[in-house]
């Protein structure tokens, strides 16, 4: 008499479960991705929720409504950056207009290259719609980040490395080019409007405005 096999049936693996302390950071990676594609206006909590893999109320146990989700999406994006701004303002090991490079030519890499890089528009197109989110944006991140290149200039100026100018406003003016260049490739396209590739174009900015601020 043959024998009966036994066929084994291995479960199918089961995937990874995400732990509720996950969640909040793969929200807010969701949301600015969506953010950053739609706008802010046509954005819905249902397309964040599914671009994130959960139901619309989950999002509801993190963060209060749109508004709350879109400021802390944007704050968890650019803390980084702000944060590199920041400790490349207290290094005085190194000479100041090389610190003011770094920062210029590091723009691109840490903003330029992620969904970040779409902010800059949404602002310009949005911020009069929703002045709240525009305001916090500007005072908690933009001058945050102008008040750390101050203090750098600040510091090149009493070093002799810089000639003495109002420092808020040369911060002011180093961190324009940046924000132009991203307006102008989100909102008309590189090829549209001819921008050179960034490398290229922050690096002859970087000379300009060093050549200006640099004691001969």
């Amino acid at each position: 008499m043959a024998a009966t096999s036994v066929t084994s049936h291995t479960p199918p693996a089961l995937a990874p479960r995400r732990r509720p302390k996950e969640r909040p950071a793969e929200l807010l990676k969701a949301a600015l991705g969506v953010f950053a594609s739609k706008g802010y206006a046509a954005t819905r909590l249902d397309d964040i929720a599914l671009k994130a893999g959960v139901s619309k109320g989950t999002i509801y146990l993190y963060f209060a409504n749109k508004e709350a989700l879109f400021m802390a999406a944007i704050e968890a994006g650019i803390t980084p950056l702000v944060e590199a701004v920041e400790a490349l303002s207290l290094d005085e090991e190194r000479p100041s207009p090389e610190r003011l490079r770094a920062f210029m030519l590091s723009w691109w890499s840490r903003i330029g290259d992620t969904p970040l890089s779409a902010l800059p528009r949404l602002l310009v197109a949005e911020g009069n719609n929703f002045p709240k989110a525009a305001q916090w944006f500007h005072d908690e991140i933009v001058t945050r980040v102008q008040r750390a290149l101050a203090r750098l200039i600040e510091t090149g100026i009493a070093r002799g490395e810089l000639r003495a100018v109002e420092p808020m406003v040369a911060a002011r003016i180093l961190f324009a080019p940046m924000f132009a260049y991203l307006v102008w490739r989100e909102t008309f396209g590189q090829t549209l409007c001819h921008l050179p590739p960034p490398e290229q174009f922050f690096g002859l900015a970087a000379d300009l405005l060093l050549a200006g601020l640099v004691r001969p």
